[in-house]
């Protein structure tokens, strides 16, 4: 999640993934089995995004910019409800999960709904010109692990999504119909002491993508790859710090005491430091 704006539209070609201005990171890609490698993009995504404000702000925060209203495109009347209505049934699902997760690491069961409530959550809309963009090994998001806490996924119009295992393993996601996906953040990562890692993944053209373009253009559907993406924060004013028996973790000091707002502004800093300079 390399986002230049936090909420509205993002064109394609505007954000820029990790691997491509992270050279810590690409050391380590040249690391991996070939086989395992990501696709290296060659410059900036291609996808859109449009950056939808789902729940309630705090009045007053540390972190304003980061917790903007939402942005509402004219002449789409039902906009509003259509993206609050989905947007909280994926928060619901994310805040199921999270209270889940929180017994079975033996956390009081609201150790990590307590930190999301009024978080700058963000559904975000994704898509990709498949009829411009369509040829395997096309990059729509490079290589890159999510900033937030948990990120959660309707199953895509199109194939193309790669995920790594925590042993290194490059797989290609099958969501099944009526299932969504939920991948790991780098604040779950921070809360954890990294018994959680932040899941790297990306998103290409792949021949199953392919496949799946020729079949959607002799059924004469619209060949844009949607997929949408819900990101779950915690809120900007808490502290992110290993929670629990996480804290008494050999791995704990790794991750320091940081305001949340001001742990996504540094992430968002290194990528667009970089980008804006020219690195891309």
């Amino acid at each position: 999640m390399g986002i230049t704006s936090q909420v509205g539209v993002t064109p394609e070609g505007v954000e820029v993934p990790r691997s491509l201005v992270d050279e810590e990171m690409q050391e380590k890609l040249k690391e991996m089995p070939k086989e395992f490698q990501p696709s290296i993009p060659k410059g900036a995504d291609r996808k859109w995004r449009y950056m939808w404000r789902v729940g309630p702000r705090p009045s007053e925060t540390r972190f304003q910019e980061l917790n903007a209203e939402p942005v509402v495109p004219e002449g789409f009347p039902e906009w509003k409800d259509t993206m609050d209505s989905w947007g909280y049934k994926m928060i619901s699902a994310i805040e199921a999960v999270a209270e889940m997760a929180a017994i079975g690491f033996g956390l009081p069961k609201d150790a990590f709904t307590s930190l999301m409530k009024q978080g700058p959550h963000l559904l975000a809309p994704t898509g990709s010109d498949l009829r411009h963009y369509g040829q395997e090994g096309t990059v729509f998001a490079g290589y890159h692990y999510d900033l937030n806490f948990l990120t959660i996924h309707g199953r895509s119009r199109f194939p193309g999504l790669n995920i790594w295992l925590r042993n290194g393993q490059k797989v290609e996601v099958k969501v099944p119909v009526g299932c969504l996906l939920i991948q790991t953040g780098k604040q779950i990562e921070w809360l954890t002491a990294g018994d959680c890692i932040a899941g790297m993944h990306e998103v290409v053209v792949t021949s199953r993508t392919v496949d799946a373009i020729k079949l959607a253009t002799e059924q004469h559907r619209l060949l844009w790859r949607v997929s949408s993406t819900l990101f779950a924060h915690i809120a900007s004013d808490a502290v992110l710090k290993p929670l629990g028996r996480f804290a008494e973790s050999s791995l704990a000091s790794k991750y320091p005491a940081i305001y949340a707002g001001e742990f996504v502004e540094q992430e968002l800093a290194v990528i667009n430091l970089k980008g804006n300079k020219g690195e891309l």
